[in-house]
């Protein structure tokens, strides 16, 4: 058979590609349970997002099968193996700061601005036309081939469990919803939350703490940060300290006095949870800035607690849980949600992200150990286990041969602290779509995927579909 060149039949369905990559992404994805249906259980946006895809793929024939509204799949070839292609339509919310708007899918500079441009929804289209590609060119293959697609990715991965209680287990597989080359370990993720109990009696302090709010997601660095105070005295003394501590610390926000009344507000940057350090986190900046100041003893205690063990500290050195492998490297905690009201009292909500090799449940009885030195118990916890591939792997082999094909490079083996869907196979990578070298702009405002690396990225998916299945 000739040798196909995979980049040029990327290039003949080029405006097709962006076109339909754009329509996808203007469609508003994010989990909406309150308005969910039994048809549509994470609401209208992902729903369309869903039926988007699957009617696409019955256009193109493939076999297309929606799974409750909850996952679904697109399906080409035969065989008795299966080659899965793990895929998430469901983006983060949006955030604040846009330079345009988030669900418009402006081309701009050689890229595609949009939320879920980078994840998933950009690497979803391209691994889609990977598909049809093969199909189009009526390549002979020995494995089914089946986009397998998830709802549920950014929160609770409810999607995939769903799936799997049905559907059977692909033989192997990859997740375009990371990096080049090869992602062979993904760290373990915990979420959890820590919550205030036994709060004590307040005392007239002259301020007290009426809320502190920050943050949506465990798996997002807040970028937005609010505060509202009461209390007697010079408030505006206080403003003008805020004033100076965002100039101190580079940052956007400001400070409105209404009598007794105070409120702060603080702009942070967002990143994704798997590295704190790449983002700003507006609430702990706040709560840094109003632990200098004495309130009733119920805000103090959360304030304490917030600035003892995670203020400048991201990798769980304060809390006795720090780690490190050289598979995966650092052990990492992210303050996604960080909440404090007058009536019920303080919680943060935590993403905690630990090597292959940490026993996490020590590192559990350790958390626990620190709650109870203090107010707060560790409640609502959950664990996805850390996923690792041997390098040796038939997978790994394949994938790297095509990707040194493609681009010319050392197709080399990385590790990462995010979860991929990769890690629900029982042998899976996470395979692009972000090439070395650039940056990493997944869950932060002005989200983009560079058209260049969309085309190149298509063209790698269909050389390895290919390979892997034939």
């Amino acid at each position: 058979m000739e040798k196909i060149n995979w980049l040029d039949e990327v290039l003949k369905r080029k405006n097709e590609l962006i076109v339909d990559t754009q329509e996808f992404l203007r469609i508003k994805s994010v989990l909406d349970e309150e308005n969910g249906t039994s048809a549509a259980p994470f609401g209208e946006g992902i729903d369309k997002a869903l039926h988007y895809l699957l009617e696409k793929g019955s256009d193109d024939g493939f076999t297309a099968k929606n799974l409750d509204g909850l996952a679904a799949h697109l399906e080409m070839g035969n065989g008795e193996e299966l080659l899965g292609i793990l895929c998430h339509i469901d983006v983060v919310p949006e955030g604040d700061g846009w330079t345009s708007d988030p669900y418009g899918a402006e081309i701009r500079d050689g890229k595609i601005f949009a939320r879920g441009a980078l994840d998933d929804k950009g690497p979803t289209m391209a691994a889609y036309y990977a598909m049809k590609i093969v199909k189009e060119l009526n390549l002979p293959l020995a494995k089914r081939v089946r986009m397998i697609i998830g709802t549920d990715e950014e929160s609770d991965w409810r999607c995939v469990d769903h799936y799997f209680k049905h559907e059977e287990m692909p033989t192997m597989g990859f997740a375009p919803d990371a990096d080049f080359p090869i992602i062979y370990a993904e760290k373990g993720i915990v979420d959890f939350d820590f919550v205030q109990h036994s709060i004590s009696e307040t005392n007239d302090s002259g301020l007290k703490l009426d809320f502190l709010q920050a943050g949506r997601r465990y798996n997002m660095v807040p970028d937005f940060a609010e505060a509202k105070i009461q209390g007697h005295g010079d408030l505006q003394k206080i403003v003008n300290e805020y004033n100076e501590f965002l100039q101190q610390h580079s940052l956007q926000g400001r400070g409105l006095c209404d009598e007794d009344t105070l409120l702060l507000q603080l702009e942070g940057v967002s990143a994704h949870g798997m590295e704190p350090d790449h983002g700003k986190n507006a609430g702990l900046l706040l709560a840094s800035f109003l632990y200098r100041y004495q309130f009733d003893k119920a805000a103090q205690d959360f304030l304490h607690f917030t600035n003892e063990f995670f203020v400048g500290d991201s990798r769980g050195k304060s809390l006795g849980v720090a780690y490190s492998d050289d598979i995966t490297d650092d052990l990492t905690i992210n303050v996604g949600k960080l909440t404090y009201t007058t009536e019920s009292g303080g919680s943060l909500g935590l993403n905690l992200r630990y090597p292959v090799t940490n026993d996490i449940t020590e590192t559990k009885k350790k958390l626990e150990d620190v709650c109870g030195k203090a107010t707060f118990k560790l409640e609502n916890y959950s664990n996805s286990n850390p996923h690792h591939v041997d390098k040796d792997h038939t997978l790994i082999k394949t994938l790297q041969k095509v990707y040194e094909e493609q681009t010319g490079d050392e197709p080399t083996l990385v590790s990462i602290g995010g979860g991929t869907y990769a890690r629900s196979l029982e042998a899976g990578v996470a395979f692009g779509p972000l090439f070395p070298g650039r940056p990493d702009i997944a869950h932060q405002k002005d989200e983009y995927i560079i058209i260049e690396d969309l085309i190149k990225a298509t063209a790698i998916y269909a050389q390895a579909i290919y390979e892997l299945a034939k």
